[in-house]
């Protein structure tokens, strides 16, 4: 049968949170303010915004936690407090929590011993540093979008600032429910044949005319737990990034995205079937480690998002590497997202009125010449993949009942045969003529043999015409190895340099066949 691999995203929560009230009785707003800053500068957080009615603050990294963001709004002489996860885990382990009742403990230990006249002096002085409302609007928080998910439906319900996201989301648990009540496919795993009708990625379709899979296998998943995964993390990604980029960058960088990341899994596998969003997400995860490294996102909270996305993408790059996973399209995807990210980052800065024109104009250049390079690569390495037109005969019934897992299986075990015959080649050139004689006959070409056997065993298999080609091949290039080593034998044995024009003319033969495996470019 064909290879399947899943796109996954490993994904462990969104935005764990806890919130409290602060009422610390009769106080003014100022008052409030200046001690609220003075217990989070005691505690060690570094403030970032800091506004007439609170601030947002992180708190440190460390090995039990990737940092949190405080947030206080004081309204009067009561504040609402609030401390989310920067990361991307299911349960925080109650910091959150630790975090906020520390604060309160800070707050009130200090309102109890700051006097009057000093909340007053150092009022006066962080007065200057106070950003307007309008401002502080306008540097938002990263994860302010998250307070647009109240509850399960607002998952799925298009909102101002969270509009295409949701409808990312409907679209591919719609074409789940679609392929189990149409098709009757598996909950847990469908079968090859269904994801390949409902349009999977894989070389001998897509290669034939079949390019619109580049796009469909983006909306494919492999089974329910497949989804669910891939879902949740485009619903943190989603909530935080799409606020920044606008409904038309977001969906353009989405759609590009999963593009690339299906051209580079086609280019790298060739038998593999391919579906699932998370190359796709990959970008969009690549396109915010962009915006990052930019001055898009203010400084404070750029530090401690860039740590937390940075780890999170690279546990799953690590992650992508266990059989069955496609990080061909994690890596296309990540590299295409950040080349998009940093594509729009002209468009994305805050306009000046005295640069307004040249603003517009690289706004356009951002917005329409990106996208138009981005597929122009993705087009360049779709015409490098090989496409055999044997392929193109190949039908789903035909699939299914291909042998290609015992195939790949036998193909491992003539590469570590292989290896072992080739090491007559790395024996010191002071090796005794009776055991570099023996090394030859009894191993090289002994090896070489074994492997002729196990060609044939492989010939007895149900294999695509193409690979019975290649088998060829193979049987090719072990019969002019062993003549190579009853030649390199002679000479040996001999101890004469007479045999070497013939020799040479064998290895050329060898080159040739190599080349046209290499051609091939099957596993």
């Amino acid at each position: 049968m064909y290879h399947i691999t899943t796109n996954y995203f490993m994904a462990f929560g969104l935005t764990p949170k806890f919130k409290r009230e602060l009422k610390p009785g009769e106080i003014t707003s100022e008052q409030f303010l200046v001690i609220a800053v003075e217990a989070a500068r005691k505690i060690g957080w570094i403030i970032s915004q800091l506004t007439e009615n609170g601030f947002i603050a992180y708190t440190k990294t460390s090995f039990s936690s990737w940092g949190e963001e405080f947030r206080i709004t004081i309204i009067g002489n009561v504040a609402a407090l609030e401390s989310v996860s920067t990361g991307s885990q299911l349960i925080d382990w109650g910091k959150n929590k630790a975090n906020t009742n520390l604060f309160v403990h800070t707050f009130y230990e200090l309102q109890r011993t700051l006097p009057e006249e000093a909340l007053l002096e150092q009022y006066e002085a962080l007065k200057p540093g106070l950003i307007s409302k309008e401002e502080s609007e306008l540097n938002k928080s990263p994860l302010s979008g998250t307070e647009k998910i109240t509850d399960v439906l607002s998952i799925f319900k298009p909102t101002k600032g969270y509009f295409v996201t949701p409808v990312l989301i409907d679209l591919n648990i719609i074409l789940f429910i679609l392929m189990v009540i149409i098709s009757g496919v598996n909950v847990l795993l469908p079968d090859v044949e269904s994801l390949i009708l409902w349009g999977a990625n894989l070389r001998p379709y897509t290669m034939q005319g079949e390019w619109w899979r580049l796009i469909t296998n983006c909306f494919l998943h492999i089974g329910i737990i497949h989804l669910l995964m891939n879902m949740y993390a485009l619903l943190y990604i989603g909530v935080i990034l799409e606020p920044y980029l606008g409904k038309a960058r977001f969906i353009t960088a989405y759609l590009l995205t999963g593009i690339a990341a299906s051209v580079c899994s086609l280019w790298w596998h060739d038998l593999t079937i391919s579906a699932g969003a998370s190359g796709a997400i990959f970008g969009m995860y690549g396109v915010f480690l962009a915006m990052l490294t930019t001055n898009l996102i203010e400084k404070t909270a750029r530090k401690a998002l860039l740590l937390s996305i940075g780890i999170f993408v690279l546990y799953n790059l690590a992650n992508g590497m266990k059989e069955g996973i496609d990080n061909a399209a994690h890596i296309g995807g990540l590299v295409s997202g950040l080349l998009i990210g940093y594509g729009f980052y002209p468009s994305l800065r805050p306009k000046k009125d005295e640069d307004e024109y040249q603003e517009y104009d690289l706004k356009k250049i951002s917005i329409g010449v990106i996208p138009v390079i981005i597929l122009f690569c993705c087009y360049l390495v779709y015409l490098s993949v090989p496409a055999d037109t044997e392929k193109k005969f190949l039908t789903e019934k035909d699939m299914k009942n291909y042998e290609i897992d015992r195939y790949k299986e036998k193909m491992r075990e003539f590469a570590s045969t292989e290896s072992m015959a080739l090491e007559v080649f790395n024996m010191p050139d002071q090796t005794p003529k009776e055991d570099l004689l023996n090394e030859i006959k009894n191993r090289g070409i002994y090896y070489w043999n074994d492997n002729i056997q196990l060609i044939k065993q492989v010939e007895t298999l149900n294999l695509p015409p193409f690979l019975h080609k290649r088998n060829k091949l193979l049987l090719e290039y072990c019969n002019l190895r062993i003549k190579s080593y009853e030649l390199i034998y002679k000479k040996v044995e001999d101890g004469t340099d007479l045999l070497l024009p013939q020799i040479q003319e064998y290895n050329k033969k060898i080159e040739k066949v190599v080349a046209q495996l290499s051609d091939e470019k099957e596993e």
